[in-house]
């Protein structure tokens, strides 16, 4: 668990961590270098759950050996498909990570959403669903590895 008072914000007490895939870990259905180190880490502190419409059919072998559980979602719908797994998890324990237009509920109903960006851009409707962006999925891991950051950001 990552337990974090931010001022005029909120206390966060996250549990899980919730990930898209293409377009914020992988680019081209390839895993981004340095992402397994940063899940590795994460996972002493969140159970993470990756939810992706596997655009490229690699995310399952991408994530092999990680401390991540998969979810590959059926065409149409996926914004509600990746809000309700939010819900089911306890939107208020709930890190959110993504850049898509249908990770836009996720990031919203999350206690803290965070818009990244890649070589894939990023949907305006993500950027004002999230709590904040960071240039990258290395800076967002880093963020939760590093939670001190989060209060500087968000505290009013």
């Amino acid at each position: 668990m990552l337990s974090l008072p931010i001022p005029g914000f909120k206390t966060l007490a996250l549990e899980h961590l919730v990930l898209d895939f293409n377009g914020t870990l992988a680019v081209d259905g390839k895993l981004l270098a340095g992402v397994s180190e940063r899940l590795r880490s994460l996972a002493a502190h969140l159970a993470i759950q990756v939810v992706t419409a596997d655009t490229f059919g690699h995310a399952r072998e991408a994530l092999e050996g990680l401390p991540a559980r998969l979810t590959v979602l059926e065409p149409g719908r996926q914004a509600q498909a990746k809000q309700a797994l939010v819900q089911a998890l306890g939107p208020d324990r709930v890190a959110a990570i993504g850049n898509g237009r249908n990770d836009r509920l996720m990031l919203r109903t999350a206690a803290l959403g965070i818009a990244v960006t890649s070589l894939e851009g990023t949907a305006v409707e993500a950027l004002v669903a999230a709590h904040l962006f960071v240039p990258g999925i290395h800076e967002a891991l880093d963020l939760l590895n590093a939670p001190l950051r989060l209060v500087a950001t968000l505290r009013d």
